[in-house]
């Protein structure tokens, strides 16, 4: 897998870390050292992820997001954080502002390569299935229609402005919908990777997938202590 990857890091240890072993994987990298710097580069050209460091001089890493979900020429950029484990609030905030993953520090160059070749993986089904025709057997819940084909969500007749990852999360409910889905099994199928204490991610992105469905939300149903399931018929 390739693609051009901003790394936004200001401790340089880290910075050469990560952009070594992403360039190791097949991508290309730039790096910077603060949130001014980012936002920059990022106007000059556009990557295909930002890898984001929460902690960073003068403006830090929530506000970088917030900057870039707020403008429609950045508000589908993926971002993977890295963040401290103590800064559980911030990577909530991060996940609800509109960040895809995050990676607690100290974290494996492995992973964090695996989570960016998850993220932009997913991006890409959604791009290809965007092409295909729109489906004849899309999945309708009442105001809501799932057409993966198109990779397109209705309520109502409005289309949603999903993310990849908040699309895959929808499907994939509905698709094994009167089963409750632990936050182990929604991890593994829609993120690609073992549940180790990221369940908040799951929380956070199906708060804010209700969101976005409005009324279409109660169609996703809190299994308390267990997980979540798909009501709709």
């Amino acid at each position: 897998m390739t693609g051009n990857i901003l790394v936004v890091e200001d401790e340089v240890d880290i910075q050469e870390i990560v952009s070594y072993n992403l360039e190791k994987a097949g991508f290309a990298v730039a790096a910077v050292d603060s949130g001014e710097a980012a936002l920059e580069s990022i106007r000059k050209e556009l990557p295909d992820l930002v890898v984001l460091d929460l902690m960073l001089p003068g403006m830090d890493g929530l506000e970088v997001c917030r900057l870039l979900k707020q403008d429609t020429a950045t508000r589908d950029l993926p971002i993977l954080m890295l963040t401290a484990r103590a800064e559980e609030v911030d990577r909530v905030v991060g996940l609800e502002l509109g960040a895809d993953d995050y990676v607690i520090k100290p974290f494996s160059a492995r992973e964090l390569t695996l989570r960016i070749q998850a993220i932009l993986r997913r991006l890409a089904d959604g791009r290809d299935s965007a092409t295909a025709e729109t489906d004849p057997e899309a999945m309708r819940f009442g105001p809501l229609t799932i057409d993966k084909a198109a990779h397109r969500v209705t309520v109502n007749g409005d289309v949603l402005a999903l993310t990849s990852t908040e699309f895959s999360l929808l499907a994939t409910l509905a698709e094994r919908r009167g089963r409750v889905q632990s936050r182990e099994e929604l991890l593994n199928t829609v993120w690609g990777y073992e549940y180790a204490g990221y369940g908040r991610t799951v929380d956070t992105h199906i708060r804010r997938l209700r969101e976005k469905l409005g009324g279409a939300g109660e169609l996703v149903e809190t299994v308390r202590g267990v997980g979540y399931r798909f009501i709709g018929d």
